[in-house]
């Protein structure tokens, strides 16, 4: 029985902080860490003591990580950036309510002395001699100390207390991966059982020794259970220090998923169940009406998922869209509603045309960043005085600040029109046939001629009001970008979106509501509508003869490339190079079967690695090469001889994307290393742990199951399923309720109402039995599937042996 364990953060905003700057305010940014493992780096807010970030991460988490932290600093140009104050919440903290955490949280101060990472690697034994008990603590290593000098190593040394007596191990110097191998030898003294006590110190030349962690043995563990093998460092017990709300506060939110994945075969009569959408008393369709909200936008993304890797995603879609206008009367209110079957379209798109949407928008949204333009049709929101502040030549006024910017703004929404009704070839088989059934579903409700735009607008609902537009607008959200936007660039990509937004209503709304100052783009959005439309047709001019979905298949195909950009890359071995000219620029791709490099995007010479050969991607301490932002990518070739390539990132949420993608590739192989150096083997040995030997075993552990959740995670239909089988259990009761206990209860089925009133009652009849019996038989299965778990469990805690599986 396989276990997942993921983590869902959003840093929300911040109110209150305090101003760290001469100008009265600060420019905060926020670091979040799993452990010792940063895994992400909010936007930095300029200017602002209430920033909002709005940012949501999905981190893959092992199933033994500790405590979530969230650190909020002030970005400064010069000079190390001020630490503001954290949050530290506890495993046990966050699991407490299973809904998680969605509150406003003090920040505390940061007290040195709390901030311990690492274990610490012991072997005990209590022995009795003609002198009495004495106690042998053999210290033999520490690894993932926390740095306490500046050259960002520490020189840490262990002592150890039992009653009254301490000893000292030796100091070993700019390391945070000390090697001791030292037994101490402490003689038990009169009086009452004593617990063992080892603190682990930085030694400082000057000034007071940096705690660097503890930990602690109760007396009764020394007798029966002496410990032996890695424990995780603790800080001093101490109350936790309450600001007060003097730091300001974060909103978070928080929750963790973890979930017990049963064998394949026990989520076979779920998957079938779910399979069955003849009709609209399908088990789907009673699946929908227990989800609302947050809950049927994570079903959707699962279910999508799910159909996906049976390759049957085009009869669900088209089961889900075609009771959707079933139900509908008013063709304006179509798909408006965050239904399932609008949820699961919009999940579908970004789960199979990511790549797509990256290769219409990113040379604009590129070009967009690169410029930083001024732009602005609202005269509420012009500063004329920019302009003057600029060129010195007075303030322009209104209709000339208008004016350069509809030649902006034309400048760019043409080459975004231009590359998205150029794309009808690149964009995904599975999104075109969709697409297509979607557009027959709709012309067979509304065949009438004033309907004709309904056709179109249902695809282009979803295509550019749910897709082209929201990536526009937030394009670190689409992997667009790794950063936010800057205040004025984000006002440029509103911009842009809401064009694209109108042109995707087919320019219906046009010169209607509050925004008539967008009226000087009218011209050029009318002109791109009937283009628009020539695309949509072609769009689906597809042969329909193959299943939309395709047969089941990974999410992306291995040739595609999932992440690419310019990394530095480390000479293989410079002889005598200074560090900064051992690494050159190089142009990296990431697909499922290699990592390869060029020197830019459009040369044809690439040297590659392939990804099977993979057995670890870690990051690399700053001081291995006195560099920031550095990961390693540790191959094995066919002899078995471990090569390592160190690539360095721009910044610190580079480094965690490409990190999480190549793991994510990389996940598949065989005999991965569970240690490797976070150092570089350099003047005759690893500058993390000191080894002389570079063949030495590896002194940290790999971390290749924290990775980020994104569009491109791996298809797993059991890992799937069991989150459906989840949803179900949450609203057991309420199905038993709703389907089988209320005999009153109404159909939601339609039915023909022209059809005479005794063929209704008999349609509605029939329509209940069946949705019973849809109901009875998910109660089954869940039945079965709780009675696994519960099983597994218990062999898992060597109770009883599990039971065969039923036929």
């Amino acid at each position: 029985m396989a276990k997942s364990s993921s983590l869902n953060v959003r840093v929300v905003e911040g109110r209150a902080l305090p101003a760290k700057d001469v100008s009265g305010s600060s420019d905060p940014y926020c670091i979040v860490k799993v452990d010792d493992e940063v895994v992400a780096r909010t936007a930095t807010i300029w200017r602002s003591l209430s920033p909002f970030w709005g940012e949501e991460y999905t981190v893959h988490l092992p199933l033994d990580f500790h405590h979530l932290s969230f650190y909020v600093l002030d970005e400064d140009t010069v000079g190390h950036d001020d630490i503001i104050g954290k949050i530290s919440l506890s495993r046990e903290a966050i699991t407490a309510d299973p809904r998680g955490i969605d509150s406003w949280i003090n920040l505390s101060r940061v007290d040195p002395d709390a901030e311990v990472q690492g274990e610490i690697c012991l072997a005990v034994q209590t022995l009795e001699d003609v002198r009495g008990r004495c106690l042998h603590c053999h210290v033999l290593q520490a690894r993932d100390l926390a740095p306490r000098d500046i050259s960002g190593t520490s020189d840490p040394f262990a002592r150890v207390f039992w009653g009254s007596q301490s000893l000292e191990t030796s100091t070993i110097k700019k390391t945070r991966f000390p090697h001791w191998d030292e037994v101490l030898e402490l003689r038990e003294m009169p009086g009452s059982p004593s617990p063992l006590r080892v603190e682990l110190w930085d030694w400082d030349m000057v000034g007071k020794n940096d705690f660097l962690g503890m930990v602690e043995f109760p007396p009764q563990v020394l007798q029966h259970n002496p410990p032996n093998g890695w424990f995780r460092l603790l800080p001093f017990p101490r109350a936790e220090e309450d600001s007060g709300g003097s730091l300001g506060a974060l909103r978070l939110k928080v929750r963790l998923t973890e979930d017990c994945v049963l064998p394949s075969q026990y989520y076979q009569p779920l998957r079938e169940l779910l399979m069955e959408s003849e009709d609209a008393a399908s088990p789907l369709a009673v699946l929908e009406e227990l989800t609302s909200g947050d809950c049927r936008q994570e079903l959707a993304t699962k279910l999508v998922k799910l159909f996906l890797g049976q390759g049957l995603t085009g009869p669900f879609l088209d089961y889900l869209t075609r009771r959707e206008v079933a139900r509908t009367t008013d063709p304006n209110t179509l798909f408006r509603s965050n239904s399932l079957a609008s949820k699961s379209m919009e999940q579908f798109m970004k789960l199979v045309g990511m790549p797509y949407l990256h290769e219409v928008l990113r040379p604009v949204i590129n070009r967009v960043f690169e410029e930083r333009k001024y732009m602005e049709l609202d005269p509420c929101k012009m500063d004329l005085g920019r302009t003057r502040r600029i060129s010195f030549k007075g303030a322009p006024s209104e209709e000339h600040v208008r004016e350069v910017s509809l030649g902006l703004l034309t400048g760019y929404l043409g080459p975004i029109v231009d590359a998205i009704v150029g794309s009808v070839g690149r964009c995904p088989p599975t999104m075109r046939l969709a697409f297509k059934q979607l557009r027959q579903c709709v012309e067979e409700r509304f065949p009438q001629v004033e309907h004709e735009d309904v056709k179109y607008l249902a695809i282009s609902g979803f295509l550019f009001l749910r897709f082209f537009a929201p990536a526009i607008l937030t394009p670190k959200l689409f992997d667009l970008r790794d950063q936010h936007a800057d205040p004025q660039t984000s006002r440029s990509l509103l911009l842009l979106a809401k064009a694209v937004q109108s042109i995707g209503n087919l320019g219906q709304q046009l010169g209607q509501g509050k925004e008539l100052w967008m009226a000087p783009l009218h011209p050029f959005l009318l002109q791109s509508i009937s283009r628009v439309r020539d695309f949509l047709d072609q769009l689906v001019d597809v042969d329909g003869k193959e299943e939309a979905g395709g047969p089941a298949r990974a999410l992306v195909p291995p040739s595609v490339t999932v992440r690419e950009g310019y990394l530095l890359k480390r000479k293989e071995e410079p002889a005598s190079l200074a560090t900064r000219f051992a690494f050159k620029k190089r142009y990296f791709r990431l697909s499922g079967e290699t990592l390869s490099y060029s020197k830019g995007p459009e040369w044809q010479m690439r040297a590659s690695i392939p990804v099977s050969h993979i057995r670890a991607v870690e990051r690399v301490d700053e001081g291995a090469f006195q560099l920031p932002h550095v990961m390693q990518v540790v191959t094995q070739d066919g002899a078995g001889a471990l090569h390592t390539t160190y690539l360095q990132c721009k910044n610190v949420n580079e480094l965690n994307q490409w990190l999480s993608a190549l793991r994510k590739a990389s996940a598949p192989n065989p005999d991965k290393l569970a240690s490797c150096h976070p150092g570089a083997f350099r003047s005759g040995h690893w500058t993390c742990c000191l080894q002389a030997e570079r063949s030495a075993s590896g002194c940290s552990r790999t971390h290749s199951a924290v990775t980020l959740g994104d569009w491109s995670d791996p298809l797993d239909p059991d890992a799937e399923t069991q989150m459906v089988y989840r949803q179900l259990l949450l609203g057991r009761d309420r199905l038993r309720m709703k389907f089988l206990e209320d005999s009153n209860m109404d159909t939601t089925l339609e039915a023909d109402t022209e059809q005479g009133s005794s063929a209704m009652e008999a349609a509605c009849t029939d329509a209940l039995a069946r949705q019973r019996e849809a109901a009875a038989r998910l109660l089954e299965v869940l039945t079965d599937l709780d009675q696994a778990h519960k099983e597994f469990q218990q062999k898992e805690q060597g109770k009883v042996v599990l039971a065969p599986l039923r036929p």
